[in-house]
């Protein structure tokens, strides 16, 4: 893992290309997804019927295989053991309790003039759920995609997750039971995405398309988008670790390794202006990763994108936090609130020494698909606000046609769109329909 200063030479440099997430294959990746969606368009379930036999190593696999029902769902719900199934209710609950606080509420006021303004509140009518199934399962994404549509009152929620040989993962079918998810395929890629997005003869076009992918799935997401909604594009998953060297080196250590072990291009970022304190963690991690399941992945991912930064103080770090915008943001320091102030670009905030990230991920209650590779500068995270439709309410009164028409003729005269002027004037002269 590379360690930099943020007082020697060649700093800039150096965390420029930490954090520099632009890929050289994103052109081929871009022009093999645009074919895949062409083909998907063209030619509906024939098409991700065979993606779906190539690329998941499904090659004799039928289209009325891969949609899996409600009760299979239920089955494996019931099939966990008591404790998992209890975990992964609790946490749907707390998922729920925090999307509730977020619904947009409708407003309705009159302003001075009696002029009736306001928004109405609709939720979206359909929304597709994608779920990785690759080389991990997370049924947390499926809560935390599929719960928050659910409490914004979407009327049908179709998931697609790839299904790798033909297997299943168990606990994803059982957390699609607990969402509530209404149809469910075992189709994965570039081809789910378009399915969603176009439809096709069993798969119903949807108006959202939710969920994490790899590169492949994002591609096809921010070519499709403007055809549905998107939430976000999503890469690689990264952590920036605020420390001030006054919590346990080891709890930096294996945050560093929960964040590393999703993939060989996970971000683990450390800035604390304590030297002994980066010594620590560093030989804290060399001591540890050896027992970690996944040390091969992890040694990938710290090698490649992670790093120990000294800063000269918190003040600096947070200059820091707020050039690499990260998907997630731990405070590890003796006051976390004190550094809020400074903070304008983090996808979650985990504040103080007893809130590792892996909280959020799972059951705090606030969603984990959150911006990354620096799109915290500009977006949110997952919420059931996004799952919810503003209509602008506009009921203007007899005064306030007086009032407005003046202002409208003026400034659409100005644009040289007169009948736009016209029709503003003829409600200020008092002209009654019929």
């Amino acid at each position: 893992m590379r360690r930099l200063d943020t007082a020697a030479a060649g700093f800039d440099a150096g965390f420029a290309a930490l954090i520099d997430r632009d890929s050289p294959a994103q052109t081929e990746i871009d022009a093999r997804v645009g074919q895949i969606i062409a083909a998907v368009r063209e030619r509906g379930d024939i098409a991700v019927l065979e993606y779906t036999r190539e690329l998941d190593r499904r090659p004799d696999v039928e289209f009325d295989a891969l949609e899996i029902p409600r009760s299979r769902m239920r089955r494996a719900l019931e099939g966990l053991g008591p404790a998992d199934r209890a975990a992964l209710e609790a946490a749907a609950d707390r998922i729920a309790a925090f999307a509730e606080s977020q619904k947009i509420a409708p407003v309705r006021y009159h302003d001075d003039d009696g002029n009736e303004l306001g928004q109405l509140v609709r939720p979206i009518e359909r929304a597709g759920v994608y779920a990785p199934g690759g080389k991990a399962a997370y049924p947390s994404s499926v809560l935390m995609n599929a719960v928050p549509a659910k409490v914004a009152g979407v009327s049908e929620i179709v998931m697609l997750s790839p299904a790798p040989e033909g297997v299943v993962n168990e606990w994803v079918l059982a957390a699609a039971a607990v969402a509530g998810v209404d149809r469910f395929f075992t189709i994965g890629g570039a081809q789910a995405v378009a399915a969603l997005a176009y439809g096709t003869e069993r798969i119903p076009e949807v108006d959202k398309i939710v969920g994490p992918g790899n590169a492949y799935v994002a591609s096809a997401k921010r070519q499709v988008f403007g055809r549905v909604g998107i939430e976000s594009v999503a890469g690689p998953s990264e952590v920036l670790i605020v420390a001030d060297g006054t919590g346990d080196p080891e709890w930096a250590a294996l945050d560093m390794f929960a964040q590393a072990e999703h993939d060989e291009m996970a971000r683990a970022i450390l800035v604390s202006p304590d030297a002994d304190y980066l010594d620590a963690v560093d030989a804290a991690v060399k001591r540890l990763i050896s027992e970690q399941p996944r040390a091969a992945i992890i040694r990938a991912a710290l090698a490649g994108h992670g790093a120990l930064i000294r800063c000269a103080d918190l003040d600096q770090a947070i200059d820091l936090v707020n050039a690499v915008a990260p998907e997630h943001l731990e405070l590890a320091v003796a006051a976390p609130g004190a550094l809020l102030d400074g903070i304008r670009h983090a996808g979650a905030i985990f504040m103080g020494h007893r809130t590792p990230e892996a909280f959020g991920d799972y059951c705090a209650g606030p969603n984990h698909v959150l911006p990354t590779g620096r799109t915290a500068r500009f977006s949110s995270a997952l919420g059931a606000y996004d799952f919810q439709k503003r209509i602008s309410l506009v009921s203007a009164s007899e005064a306030g046609a007086e009032r407005l028409a003046p202002i409208a003729v003026r400034l659409a005269e100005g644009e040289g769109l007169y009948a736009h002027a016209a029709a503003a004037s003829a409600r200020a002269r008092g002209r009654r329909a019929g």
